[in-house]
């Protein structure tokens, strides 16, 4: 139980850090944008308590927009992919994902993929709407959420490839 709480709280921490002195820097063409920190969401484990998992995701968003002044965004984004995130589980892996049973490493790479880009479409239109909240630039959000999205699952894909761990 130590060592699962050390890796998670190490993930906590290294993401954080991980968004906040390199990835908040990169503002490619002003719409691209990776939002890293999102992997701690996807990637905790699902038995654990649902209450505590929403509040880490808040903590996690709150940290981010302390970092970035961003008023709260972050914090909501990541509050609403923790509390869909049964949802797209069910969605992207289906009878696995009933059974309890899902392991990242074993899963195939389609349903991670499609979990990984249901989670960061849904978590960019939700911080982009939030940030630029205009109807008449819905065209502005859109095009953010597409191409920041584009570039956080593929560092998603390659970090979770690079860090995981071969099954036995």
């Amino acid at each position: 139980m130590n060592s699962i709480l050390s890796i998670h709280t190490v993930r906590f921490i290294a993401l954080i850090a991980l968004q906040v002195l390199i990835l908040n820097h990169i503002d490619f063409l002003g719409y691209i944008n990776p939002y890293i920190y999102i992997l701690f969401i996807a990637l905790y484990p699902i038995k654990n308590r649902r209450v505590v998992f929403i509040v880490l995701s808040f903590l996690l968003g709150i940290i981010i927009d302390v970092f970035l002044d961003t008023g709260g965004i972050h914090a909501a984004a990541s509050v609403c992919i923790a509390y869909a995130r049964p949802v797209i589980l069910k969605t992207s892996f289906g009878t696995v994902y009933e059974h309890q049973t899902i392991k990242f490493n074993t899963v195939d790479f389609g349903s991670k993929l499609t979990y990984f880009t249901l989670l960061t479409v849904i978590h960019h239109l939700i911080l982009f709407s939030l940030e630029i909240f205009s109807i008449s630039r819905i065209i502005l959000v859109l095009q953010k959420t597409l191409f920041s999205s584009i570039f956080t699952i593929f560092l998603s894909v390659v970090i979770t490839i690079i860090f995981s761990r071969k099954p036995r």
